[in-house]
C-alpha cells in the first residue's frame, strides 16, 4: 500500500544524512508512478551522494525527459559534469532551521574570489563550510578543505577582531550558482566581553531629504518698477 508520508518521509531522511533511506522510499514511490518528478530529483540527489553519479546522471535525465525544462535537474547534471565515481561531494545537508535569521547575530554574504568549478560542483544548499582566518581574511572551506571563496574585507575584518576576542561562528551555503555563492554567517557563541557588541550591526539607510516642490516656497526679491526710480 502507498505511504502517502512517503514524500516527508524521503525528504526527512536527505535532511539528516540518510541518503540509503531516502533512496529506497523514492524507489517505492517510483514503483507507483515512475514519472513522479520530484522522486526522481530526490533519488538522483541519493544516487549522487552514495557516490553512484552513473544512476544520478540517468535519473536526472530521465526527469528531463518528462519536464524538459526542470531547473533541479539541469542544474544537477551541470554540477556532475566532469565529476568521477570516487569524487566526494558536500557534507551532510543541516536542518531548514539553520537559516532563521536573527538580528545582530546573522548575515547572508556573497563570496568573493570564487573557487574551482569542480569544487563548487560537490557542494549544495544547507551544507556546513569552515571558516579559515589567516592573515588579513577570512576564507571559506568544505569541510574537506578544499577553498570555496573568501568573505569582503570588511566583514572579515569585523569577524576577526570578534573571533580573537572569543566570539565563534558557524557558516552554511545559503545559496549557489555557477558564479556566485552565498553564505549563512551565524553567530553561535557571543564572548561575554562581547556582550553588547553585535556580530552584524544593522545596515543603517542613508535617507535624501525631499521636500515636493509644491512645498516649496521661494522668497522673491520685490520688483522696482521705473516710477519708484524716478524718485
Amino acid at each position: 500500500m502507498y505511504d502517502d508520508q512517503a514524500p516527508q518521509k524521503a525528504i526527512s531522511a536527505a535532511l539528516s544524512g540518510n541518503w540509503k533511506e531516502a533512496l529506497e522510499i523514492n524507489k517505492t514511490i517510483l514503483q507507483k508512478n515512475p514519472n513522479e518528478i520530484d522522486a526522481l530529483n530526490r533519488a538522483a540527489r541519493a544516487y549522487a551522494e552514495l557516490g553512484n553519479l552513473t544512476a544520478a546522471r540517468k535519473t536526472a535525465k530521465s526527469v528531463l525527459k518528462n519536464d524538459p525544462f526542470n531547473p533541479i535537474a539541469q542544474k544537477s547534471l551541470d554540477k556532475w559534469r566532469g565529476l568521477r565515481k570516487a569524487d566526494e561531494l558536500g557534507s551532510k545537508p543541516s536542518s531548514p532551521n539553520i537559516f532563521l535569521e536573527e538580528p545582530g547575530k546573522t548575515k547572508i554574504v556573497s563570496l568573493i574570489n570564487i573557487g574551482a568549478a569542480k569544487t563548487l560542483a560537490k557542494i549544495d544548499a544547507g551544507d556546513t563550510v569552515r571558516l579559515n582566518p589567516h592573515g588579513h581574511r577570512i576564507s571559506v572551506l568544505t569541510q574537506s578543505g578544499k577553498y570555496l571563496g573568501r568573505l569582503a574585507d570588511n566583514i572579515s575584518a569585523r569577524l576577526k577582531k570578534l573571533i580573537r576576542n572569543g566570539n565563534q561562528y558557524e557558516a552554511f551555503v545559503k545559496s549557489i550558482k555557477k558564479n556566485e555563492v552565498k553564505v549563512f554567517l551565524k553567530e553561535s557563541f557571543r564572548s561575554p566581553k562581547m556582550a553588547d557588541i553585535p556580530s552584524f550591526p544593522a545596515e543603517k539607510i542613508d535617507y535624501v531629504s525631499f521636500t515636493p516642490p509644491e512645498l516649496v516656497h521661494k522668497r522673491r526679491s520685490p520688483e522696482i518698477t521705473d516710477e519708484e526710480t524716478e524718485d
